[in-house]
């Protein structure tokens, strides 16, 4: 492939569904969004997973930044395993920070100082899920994964992105493709 070909398998802007049988505790029942994709690998951060003992206020001390209570309280996601120590926002418009990549022409991941800074103030993208840590997937190791029945891919929502519940995303991605999410069995098998 030559830089700028589109790799034609990309689930780039798609939701990645854990099954119920993928065993791996980083990602059981997790609902990830998948900002890139390419025959290098992938990379997505996982949507619906809260950070048990920390929130935003934890993050903006951390970097010396005063915000506005409202923000402060915010939720902070666990991303996934890789590059836990640092923050990364997946978000609507406005775009141009930094280090904004857009995924989408909605949607877009950045992973900058501008951006957190405007967060703390109460500026800047009106949605948005902020998470500690992405997810990574080397080549050709998602769709091995997609193939050993370990996921489910759809187009993601900005619906459940940035409005549903946290709690309800896997459930109401799973949805998206016309499967009832209490029907699915820890048990894979091929055809």
């Amino acid at each position: 492939m030559e830089p700028g070909d589109v790799y034609e398998s990309s689930l780039k802007g798609h939701f990645l569904i854990a099954m119920p049988s993928l065993a791996d505790p980083n990602f059981s029942y997790t609902v990830s969004y998948i900002a890139e994709h390419t025959a290098e690998g992938a990379m997505g951060v996982v949507i619906n997973r809260i950070h048990p003992e920390l929130s935003m206020d934890v993050v903006f001390d951390e970097l010396s930044l005063s915000a506005v209570p409202e923000r402060a309280a915010l939720p902070l996601h666990l991303g996934g395993p890789v590059h836990t120590e640092q923050v990364f926002i997946l978000h609507g418009p406005p775009f141009g920070w930094e280090a904004c990549q857009q995924v989408t022409p909605s949607i877009a991941l950045s992973n900058s100082m501008d951006l957190i800074e405007m967060v703390a103030q109460g500026r800047g993208p009106t949605s948005f899920v902020i998470a500690l840590g992405c997810a990574g997937w080397g080549p050709g190791q998602l769709e091995s994964e997609i193939m050993d029945n370990a996921w489910l891919s759809c187009p993601a929502t900005e619906s459940i992105l940035f409005d549903v519940a946290v709690d309800s995303r896997w459930a109401e991605a799973a949805k998206l493709l016309g499967i009832d999410p209490h029907r699915l069995t820890d048990v894979s098998g091929h055809a």
